[in-house]
């Protein structure tokens, strides 16, 4: 359904819900402090419905906003996605809208690869599953287990995978930007 569409509804809506509530323009208006030719015009279609407009009557009929607009009931919360297999890894999206904070569960196989710390723009959360979570965190190289979690600026050169003792699941949960990976220059090992 288009917006105008949802507009256009609005005005036989508000008509039919005074009406079956028995109440007159004018003892409307004297509620919400909209005129009664306003009323009467929102309730015609000849004038555009506003928050400032919809907000005092909801508040007057005692219903939510949604119920004066006809908003479409909410579909199905579930997320059904496909899997995603890159570089070894499986990420089960557990989002749908892109931008934004994005959540994947992610399940890394059971190998011993070398770090390579990356950093991006944005923040990222952690939590550990099952098995065990190898992250390498700027200076910082630490282990997380089962129902641990970590939180970290992506800015700071980060990088995390198997300890290669097993496979690792884990959820991970990022802002935005953090699809953007830019390689940074590691130190020398002394």
């Amino acid at each position: 359904m288009t917006t105008d569409e949802v507009l256009a509804g609005v005005g036989p809506r508000l008509r039919q819900m005074r009406r079956e509530r028995e109440v007159t323009l004018a003892a409307l208006s004297e509620t919400t402090g909209i005129s009664v030719s306003t009323l009467s015009r929102l309730e015609s279609g000849l004038r555009k419905p506003s928050l400032e407009l919809l907000l005092p009557i909801a508040r007057a009929h005692q219903v939510a906003l949604d119920d004066l607009v006809g908003a479409p009931p909410a579909g199905d919360p579930r997320v059904r996605s496909e899997p995603i297999v890159r570089g070894g890894r499986t990420h089960w999206p557990l989002t749908r809208q892109p931008g934004g904070l994005q959540a994947y569960k992610v399940l890394e196989p059971q190998r011993r690869p070398e770090p390579d710390p990356r950093t991006h723009e944005g923040y990222e959360w952690l939590y550990v599953l099952s098995g065990r979570l190898r992250l390498v965190l700027g200076e910082h190289d630490v282990v997380l287990t089962a129902g641990e979690a970590a939180e970290f600026d992506t800015r700071v050169p980060h990088w995390f995978g198997s300890t290669g003792e097993g496979p690792v699941e884990f959820l991970s949960l990022f802002g935005p930007q953090g699809e953007r990976m830019h390689v940074r220059a590691r130190p020398k090992r002394p």
